[in-house]
């Protein structure tokens, strides 16, 4: 029983000894960007300029189990209509997992590609970068932007 609570007392007075060593972030520092009061950056987020904007073509997202539940079940249905004993369950998993696979085929063939805007941004570090948005609206080349979560925004 004492050890346990010497033991608590080690942990929670370790815990208090690193919690003072923490930092906060200082956004006073010399070097950084400045930004009106109004307009503090945001966390996690990149600033930059557009050096150009093109239409790419994106594959539309697939992750739909639709395609593969059917085609799995159709497929089961088909392979147990063949042999008998043990050959008919062999049958019957090789025909779900098959219909599974064409199923899947199947949906990602008829959902296609669509258009899409590929943002090509030199960052205020240097760097370039891009990303790549369903929609421009009123992005221009040379335009002052700001990336967060993925998706452009005018500055």
């Amino acid at each position: 029983m004492k050890t346990n609570r010497n033991m608590a007392a080690a942990v929670i007075a370790s815990v208090a000894v690193l919690a003072g060593c923490a930092s906060s972030p200082s956004y006073n520092d010399p070097g950084a960007a400045r930004y009106p009061a109004s307009q503090q950056p945001a966390y996690n987020a990149a600033y930059g300029v557009i050096d150009s904007i093109q239409i790419v073509q994106q594959e539309v997202d697939s992750r739909g189990v639709g395609g593969a539940i059917i085609g799995g079940v159709v497929g089961g249905v088909l392979g147990n209509q063949v042999g008998k004993g043990s050959g008919r369950a062999v049958a019957t998993t090789a025909g779900a997992v098959g219909g599974a696979v064409v199923g899947n085929n199947i949906q990602k063939s008829r959902q296609g590609v669509r258009e899409a805007y590929q943002i090509n941004i030199r960052g205020d570090n240097g760097g370039y970068f891009s990303v790549v948005q369903e929609s421009v609206a009123d992005l221009r080349v040379g335009d002052r932007v700001r990336v967060e979560n993925n998706r452009v925004y005018r500055y």
